[in-house]
């Protein structure tokens, strides 16, 4: 192998060089085709029947994507100088380019403005909205203040602000596309599939990836273009723009412009400290070029390969500097070590003796880290799976340019004139070794006081967050979300999906609904119609007569569904009922906002009828109200196909208060128990539970994994070192240090989330590192004279050196990160520089510490810095 080295990669250093320079300019022609996907599919967990169900659900309702603008004029809400510009801004919106619809306070109907009767809401052509110069705006503000559909959902309950719904073109065939893949992969679970299915489901696939890239793109210009309008009326009212497609736009402004700022940032820092460090110029070229190119290789690969980055995945160009700084850093120390004890060699021999005595501990190094990032790929979510699998290449990527390109770089750059003397630079890495000579048992303890500190921060983490803490105050989201928490009802939706009880009692319930129409009819007038129309023949001009007991008026156009003669359950007295009280019970719950549902509808048209709506009225609202009233009031929250109830409720994703799976899990209990309902008749749906059971599967699958990733590294160590006591004793600082992270995470109440998740790898990985390597240099140190404080003296002055110098250039390299806009990325800026600290720190002092301790080498002798 050495003989193969030295005769390959440094027989030609040029030639070598040249190979991976011409490697990196080819994956430099394909950066430019690099995607970032930040689309809401990647970020669920994968193979959860509750995203099955979701999609399912949504199918039944005219769900489509939409943004949201708020308007806060500084005059009225409801003045001429309001709504004039409002409207013109609702035009424009209307002309963007993939707008579907826009719906605003100026065109909802108004049904309270004045009192409209169910007769006159049934006779209009066209409802009242305040595009009508004719409507009483005292009354329409009151109705839109008051009413239980619009209050605090179009109009906040102080009348001073409104909402602007942007409704988006859906894509019918990307929607087509991912029924076919999921059908596909469903199917695949179940049983192998065929070869025609299979060549089926890559080309389903490989389509909804063009599509959904080319939606992405779509969906950013869009967004683009909306902001583009709302600043045009900033002048007239202050204005957010806030939903999905919109916070999905900005992070991928953030993750790109974090990637590139900071990137390029990274790297200077990184040409300051090594320049500093060495005072060389080859130890800065050479570590620095082998960082950029290894970069760029794999950014051109993930562009070849089409593998897109996430918001999540993003950071593993960060952490692959590290990488491939830390493999850099070591091998020049030990060429620079050389140049000390053997000057008078020549620099091929030089750099490939630097290569062969670093080339064991690099590779188990980069094997144990592969082990802890490979811990990611069982989470379930796909950006936290590409990490990993990123993380994965990569190391094997920069493991290799590293040992042919920095060898070559050594053996091509010109040694300086002057002789180096490394041994004699003032490190803190002596200083440190002396310290735990004199102070070990101050190590010890503090360790042991650090252990406990982070046991009880671990207790205290939590898998919940506050998707607004994702951004700065500063930022439009952050702000407009904070106005629809407090102002209009809620930002996080849930779906609470009600099933009537068993077929027998729903057809009880209907057909006694159905003999009861004509008795209410023929026995009463309806209240709220002339009594021009009640007679001898009640139902001779009644004008609901001819719809409500035609044959056919619950026929394949009807809610019923085709060839269902009877109401549905949910217009039944007591399927109102049941939705009354479970209404009720969800809007009392302190973490919901604006909660909408039939029961909504029925208490609107109570207030029109004049008292309860009977069976005969509900009927009505059921199949004989206007379009608008009824795409308003029904066809959000009923499902005539699937005779299923939807009770659409929004928590307030701002409360520090909401936590989301005690939450989920008590109103589901208190619905069961206080409906007296069956579990079957109960379904929950929509973000807020996909979200949280992305949550509990990063808890169960990451942190539980921890221990399995720690008993592969320490069945590893015990492979390398040979020896159990010497593995469990290194072992120690990386359980330290990793604890210490997520502790310090529990302590600062920073949640565990899709994206700190990662913290957990890097610190293994990171700590794993630098312990192989000072146990793999402490080895042959101790070789040489049996003497265990000799051994560690040695080691913190030379491996030290190189673990050292790493973790203060990334330090400071990765602080600059804790400037961004966007939280995670500082979370993963300040949580890196204290992974790196922590893993250091314990290489340095608690691990000798342990070594000097429990001398798993064997027997010393007498030492000349003391007792051994």
């Amino acid at each position: 192998m050495s003989h193969f080295f030295r005769s390959v990669v440094l027989g030609r250093p040029i030639l070598s060089s040249g190979f991976v320079l011409a490697l990196a300019f080819l994956a430099l022609s394909q950066v430019g085709q690099l995607r970032l996907d930040a689309s809401s599919d990647a970020l669920l967990l994968q193979g959860d029947p509750d995203l099955a169900y979701y999609r399912e659900v949504s199918s039944h309702y005219d769900t489509s994507e939409f943004l949201v603008l708020t308007w806060r004029p500084q005059m009225p809400l409801l003045s001429p100088d309001s709504l004039e510009p409002l409207a013109a801004m609702v035009d424009e919106l209307t002309r963007v380019v993939g707008v579907a619809s826009v719906t605003s306070v100026l065109d909802v109907p108004l049904l309270e403005s004045p009192p409209l009767s169910l007769t006159d809401i049934s006779r209009a052509d066209a409802l009242p909205t305040l595009r009508d110069s004719s409507v009483d705006r005292g009354l329409a503000l009151r109705e839109l203040t008051q009413s239980p559909i619009y209050k605090n959902l179009l109009v906040g309950e102080a009348g001073d602000v409104t909402t602007v719904q942007v409704s988006l073109e859906r894509n019918q065939e990307l929607e087509q596309l991912l029924s076919e893949r999921e059908a596909l992969r469903a199917t695949k679970v179940l049983e192998p599939l065929s070869p025609e299915q299979t060549i089926q489901l890559s080309t389903v696939e490989a389509r909804y990836d063009q599509l959904l890239a080319q939606e992405t793109a779509l969906r950013r210009s869009l967004v683009a273009d909306v902001r583009v309008v709302a600043q045009r009326f900033r002048p007239y009212a202050e204005i957010f723009v806030g939903g999905v497609p919109m916070i999905a736009a900005d992070m991928l402004a953030f993750v790109e412009s974090d990637l590139i700022t900071f990137g390029f940032a990274i790297v200077g820092i990184m040409i300051v400290v090594l320049a500093a460090i060495f005072r060389d110029w080859r130890w800065v070229v050479a570590p620095v070029l082998n960082c950029a190119l290894t970069a760029i290789m794999m950014l051109g690969l993930l562009a070849y390969l089409d593998w897109r980055m996430t918001v999540i995945s993003s950071n593993f160009v960060a952490v692959l500097l590290i990488v491939t700084l830390s493999l850099s850093v070591h091998l020049v120390v030990r060429y620079r070590e050389l140049e000390h004890t053997a000057p008078d060699i020549d620099r091929l021999t030089r750099a490939a003796d630097a290569a062969r005595l670093m080339l064991v501990p690099c590779l188990y190094t980069a094997a144990t880290t592969i082990v802890a990032f490979a811990s990611l790929m069982v989470a379930g979510i796909q950006p936290v799976i590409d990490f990993g699998m990123m993380m994965t290449v990569g190391i094997v990527v920069g493991f290799l340019c590293t040992f042919i390109l920095v060898p070559a770089l050594m053996a091509i750059m010109p040694e300086p004139k002057r002789a180096l003397r490394t041994s004699a630079d003032p490190t803190f890495t002596r200083f440190l070794a002396l310290y735990v000579e004199r102070f070990g048992a101050v190590v010890l303890v503090v360790s042991g006081g650090l252990a406990v500190l982070a046991l009880f921060g671990i207790s205290r983490l939590e898998v919940e967050n506050r998707f607004i803490d994702y951004f700065k105050p500063s930022t439009e989201i952050y702000q407009g979300m904070e106005l629809l928490d407090a102002r209009l009802g809620g930002t996080i939706p849930l779906d609470i999906i009600l099933y009537p009880p068993t077929a027998k009692d729903d057809s009880t319930a209907a057909s006694d609904a159905m003999e009861s129409l004509k008795v209410d009819l023929v026995s009463e007038p309806i209240a709220g119609i002339d009594d021009d129309y009640v007679g001898d023949d009640p139902f001779a001009d009644d004008p609901f007569s001819d719809d409500l007991f035609a044959d056919d008026a619950f026929g394949s156009d009807a809610f019923g569904g085709e060839g269902d003669s009877t109401p549905s359950y949910w217009f039944t007295v007591q399927g109102r009922a049941l939705l009354d009280r479970a209404h009720g019970i969800v809007d009392a719950r302190p973490e919901t906002g604006k909660v909408l549902s039939l029961s909504t509808a029925f208490k609107v048209m109570d207030g029109l009828y004049g008292a309860p709506l009977g069976a005969v009225e509900m009927a009505l609202v059921q199949n004989s109200m206007p379009k608008d009233v009824n795409e308003t009031l029904v066809l959000p929250y009923f499902s005539a196909q699937n005779d299923e109830a939807r009770i659409s409720v929004r928590a307030m994703e701002t409360s520090k208060d909401l936590r989301r799976d005690q939450f989920l899990k008590e109103l589901y209990a208190t619905l069961i128990n206080e409906l007296d309902i069956e579990p079957e008749q109960l379904r929950f749906t929509s973000l807020l539970v996909l979200y949280n059971n992305v949550l509990q599967s990063l808890f169960s699958s990451q942190i539980l994994t921890l221990g399995a990733v720690f008993l592969a590294i320490g069945l590893m160590f015990w492979v390398l070192f040979r020896s159990l006591s010497l593995a469990l004793l290194a072992l120690a600082p990386n359980l330290l240090a990793a604890a210490l992270v997520l502790g310090t995470m529990g302590l600062m109440s920073i949640p565990l989330d899709i994206m700190t998740i990662t913290i957990a790898a890097i610190v293994v990985g990171i700590g794993v590192d630098d312990c192989i390597h000072y146990i793999h240099r402490f080895r042959v140190e101790f070789a040489k004279d049996a003497d265990y404080h000799a051994a560690m003296h040695r080691s913190h002055a030379s491996i030290g050196r190189a673990m050292y110098y790493t973790t203060v250039t990334v330090v400071i390299g990765f602080s600059l990160l804790m400037l961004s806009n966007f939280t995670p990325s500082l979370y993963f800026g300040a949580l890196t520089v204290m992974a790196m600290a922590a893993a250091v720190a314990g290489a340095l002092l608690l691990l000798p510490k342990l070594l000097l301790l429990f001398k798993p080498l064997g027997p010393a002798v007498v030492s000349t810095h003391g007792v051994s």
